[in-house]
């Protein structure tokens, strides 16, 4: 199929809009409506992109797993026999069946309920039925993805050559050494499906033009908001906090960009609340026990960002990881994860409703304004406006994404 077939339904080829594309301007329709390009949003952008897929946490035992998930993807997250996580594509061998259904559990193997080609935890294939002679098991272990394990957080790359991470993880890695990752748990997890392309939702992360007038209850405590020649005072008052209590004020912007000098985005800095807010809670008391070996709090939020996709907020007690996991051209889930440390009990160390308030009220009038956002950009009477300097974010993501598709 060529690429006037593609397009016969009137969306411009992507030659065309890379070619039309202003800089400073927010993308075209068909960046968000056309099912080509979302197809091609998953094989070359997420399918070559580092992704967040879980923590150590979720798999402790020999045999436990869980599934990732996006577009028309699925992994398989194991620990095999040697202790070792592996990531595996969730597609068999024989005849490309789904080979795990069950979204976690434990396993000795892993059996596709088709014809029982039946796999190793390391992905190697064990038995294969009435295959015949000359037929060798050792070409036919499930795809492997790439991983990388970082303080505890684990990424997947399905891409043959995955982007260089190491680079970035060198930079970030004694910055976040003091929050221990390593040693943090999940509290809670939550889903917000959202009717619109996940670009959008991305986009709407990358900024805080909107937080103001969008997120009344995150506005309230949070400093981001405001322009930063308004936070200059309360930025340096956290920093002296900051070192105070054992953390690092370096920090970390790193952006792909459309001459492809970088193969990734790595973002930390450490903001500051308003003052008598010492974490993300409504009464701005401790919602949980200090991470690692902080020494207290310093009443401020680090944004950590590990590739566009992975993105995570790190208060003194607990930890908000945020994914934009597109299911089809116009359905994304905005997935929320709250972690604490390791050894915190719920009901007794932190209180579920109380630690999770703020980000599911955020992650609601984020549903909210995204699809909004998407049901006006599906008019063809939409065009592409201006980017305030406030989403510059935005503007590091276009870079990135426009020099990938330059090559699809």
């Amino acid at each position: 199929m060529n690429q006037r077939q593609i397009f016969d339904n009137g969306e411009k080829p992507m030659a065309r809009l890379l070619k039309e594309y202003v800089d400073g301007m927010s993308l075209e329709r068909d960046f968000y409506t056309s099912e080509a390009i979302y197809n091609n949003d998953i094989r070359h952008y997420w399918n070559s992109s580092w992704i967040w897929v879980g923590h150590v946490s979720q798999v402790p035992n020999t045999g436990d797993f869980f599934l990732f998930d996006y577009g028309t993807e699925s992994l398989i997250i194991a620990r095999d026999k040697q202790g070792e996580i592996g990531v595996f594509l969730n597609v068999c061998r024989h005849r490309g069946s789904r080979v795990c259904m069950e979204q976690r559990g434990n396993r000795r193997v892993f059996a596709c309920p088709y014809h029982a080609w039946t796999y190793e935890l390391n992905g190697d294939l064990r038995v294969a039925r009435e295959m015949g002679e000359g037929f060798d098991p050792t070409e036919y272990s499930l795809l492997k993805a790439h991983v990388r394990i970082f303080e505890g957080m684990i990424f997947a790359c399905t891409a043959k050559s995955p982007p260089d991470i190491e680079a970035g993880l060198e930079k970030l890695a004694p910055l976040v050494a003091p929050f221990d990752f390593n040693n943090l748990k999940i509290a809670h997890s939550a889903s917000y499906p959202v009717p619109a392309n996940w670009k959008l939702a991305v986009e709407n992360y990358m900024e805080c033009y909107h937080c103001a007038p969008s997120h009344k209850d995150y506005a309230r405590s949070h400093s981001i908001k405001d322009p930063e020649y308004l936070r200059t005072e309360l930025t340096e008052a956290m920093k002296d906090r900051s070192r105070a209590v054992g953390l690092s004020t370096d920090e970390v912007s790193v952006s792909s960009d459309a001459e492809g000098k970088t193969d990734m985005d790595f973002y930390h800095r450490r903001y500051p609340l308003f003052e008598g807010y010492l974490t993300g809670s409504k009464s701005g008391e401790p919602l949980a026990p200090l991470l690692g070996n902080l020494k207290g709090f310093d009443g401020g939020t680090t944004d950590l960002q590990i590739g566009i996709l992975n993105n995570f907020l790190v208060y003194s007690d607990h930890v908000v990881g945020y994914r934009f996991i597109p299911r089809s051209v116009q359905e994304t889930d905005i997935e929320v994860i709250w972690f604490v440390r390791g050894d915190a009990e719920a009901g007794k160390d932190y209180d579920l409703q109380d630690l999770t308030w703020l980000w599911d009220v955020t992650s609601q009038d984020d549903e909210r304004i995204i699809r909004l956002n998407q049901e006006g950009v599906n008019s063809f009477h939409y065009i592409p406006g201006p980017l305030s300097h406030m989403e510059w974010g935005i503007r590091a993501f276009y870079d990135g994404y426009l020099a990938k598709a330059a090559l699809w």
